[in-house]
């Protein structure tokens, strides 16, 4: 049992947005049981209590698309300045020489950035899959496990290369036989329905550019089968958009349309270039769109009409994208980001403090099925994180505390995270790994991958 003593300020988003200062929040096994005052707790019950006069509470950011494999090529001089289709022409010479072992360090240093920056629940969409490496939804679930993560990762893939058309090489492809086999098999073995499951799956095809229509209708056919949802980038360069017009005769949307990739078990990563029409589509069929802020401006693709799409009911949730076109994991950084992209758009009030933070708890809670997350309520799964708003960076900003965490800082490190009710990050540190230990191994794994591929 967890005792949060005297929070300073609590952000609930609960259908009120309720906000309270000075109260307790008590967890009992993975949910919160109480929030006020004067628990009367039996004496029975081991309680360890927190301080928490010093935090911002506030429930775990959802970050609904990553890719964790690309923290190895962070920063890589090649695609420094290169746009999407070109950035990933040059990282497939590096990524298709990845192994187990990389993969799990990948894993488990980009989830514990999550966590340090406020992440509670994740998603992934590791989609290539080199020769002779089969079980890697298997690896990353073991570092997710080590960590106390929540996870919804997809099981992603890529069936079309260079032979056929597409972009990667053909080594880090798979048939949709293959493809699709596995999937019944990681839905099987590790997809959880209960409402507070540690583990769920989800079917991701990676793109129309690298997925042959046979991989998009059978992975549709089986997650529906199974009721697990459904997720691929869509929509995120023109370039795409003129592949998919020479390809296969329409724009990004209507191809995935008239595959059945709609509704709201289906949500996009990207979504920049949708247009009136289309959005229209997407706010009738409740198809979601996962944004990408920092990769979008980073890859130069373009801004999301994230603005309009909360307008219209389209839902929309928050992402990182991945570590070699962000280059982070930040995913309180990247409700900032969310913010100030949407006013360069739209004018100086197009997005509020409190309108990014709603999109990364409760839109991605939602998005990802979690329909007991996302929210600080009696009865709710307790993931929750906190941030010491008496620190330096937040000097000056306390008259809105919660405010102060989107406008204000530069160090975007949480002191508290709690999964399902366990703390998984203490006084700022992530607990159960040497973290100095860990970046070494990372930086060693990273610089032989590019040593391989430059030889």
């Amino acid at each position: 049992m967890l005792l949060l003593k005297n929070c300073y300020y609590v952000a609930t988003f609960d259908e009120k947005d309720t906000e309270l200062k000075n109260v307790d929040i008590l967890i009992e096994g993975n949910r919160i049981s109480k929030i006020g005052k004067n628990f009367n707790i039996e004496s029975n019950y081991t309680v360890q209590a927190i301080d928490c006069s010093n935090l911002v509470i506030l429930p775990g950011l959802v970050n609904t698309h990553h890719h964790f494999f690309q923290v190895l090529t962070r920063n890589y001089p090649p695609v420094q300045n290169a746009k999407l289709f070109d950035w990933l022409v040059n990282l497939y010479k590096v990524w298709k020489n990845i192994d187990e072992e990389a993969i799990y360090y990948s894993s488990l240093i980009v989830l514990a950035e999550l966590l340090k920056t406020g992440c509670t629940l994740t998603s992934d969409n590791h989609y290539l899959y080199p020769e002779g490496i089969t079980e890697i939804f298997d690896i990353q679930l073991e570092a997710a496990k080590k960590l106390g993560i929540r996870t919804a990762l997809t099981r992603g893939s890529m069936t079309m290369g260079e032979s056929e058309g597409g972009l990667p090489p053909d080594s880090i492809c798979q048939d949709t036989d293959t493809v699709i086999k596995d999937s019944l098999r990681v839905i099987e073995k590790f997809h959880k329905k209960e409402e507070l499951a540690m583990r769920r799956v989800i079917l991701g095809p990676c793109s129309p550019f690298n997925v042959a229509e046979s991989t998009l209708t059978e992975s549709e056919k089986l997650a529906r089968s199974y009721g697990v949802r459904l997720h691929t980038h869509l929509a995120e360069t023109l370039d795409e958009e003129r592949y998919c017009l020479e390809r296969y005769g329409v724009r990004p949307l209507k191809y995935m349309e008239k595959l059945n990739w709609l509704g709201e078990d289906v949500f996009y990563a990207h979504g920049i270039w949708f247009n009136d029409e289309e959005m229209k589509i997407l706010a009738e069929t409740k198809t979601g769109v996962s944004h990408n802020p920092s990769s979008n401006m980073r890859l130069g693709s373009g801004i999301a009409r994230v603005k309009e799409m909360l307008e219209m009911g389209i839902p929309v949730s928050l992402a990182v994208d991945g570590s070699s076109s962000n280059d982070t994991s930040d995913m309180l950084g990247e409700v900032r980001t969310c913010m100030l992209l949407q006013r360069i758009k739209y004018g100086h009030d197009a997005l509020s403090a409190r309108d990014a933070l709603k999109v990364a708890t409760r839109g991605g809670a939602k998005m990802l099925g979690f329909d007991k997350l996302g929210m600080i309520k009696e009865g709710f799964g307790a993931d929750l994180i906190g941030i010491n708003i008496k620190d330096f960076q937040y000097a000056g900003s306390l008259s809105d505390p919660l405010a102060a965490i989107v406008f204000t800082g530069y160090n975007h490190n949480v002191d508290l995270n709690i999964v399902n009710g366990k703390i998984t990050v203490a006084k700022g540190r992530v607990v159960g790994i040497d973290e100095e230990e860990l970046v070494e191994k990372v930086n060693e794994i990273s610089l032989n991958l590019i040593k391989k591929a430059n030889a």
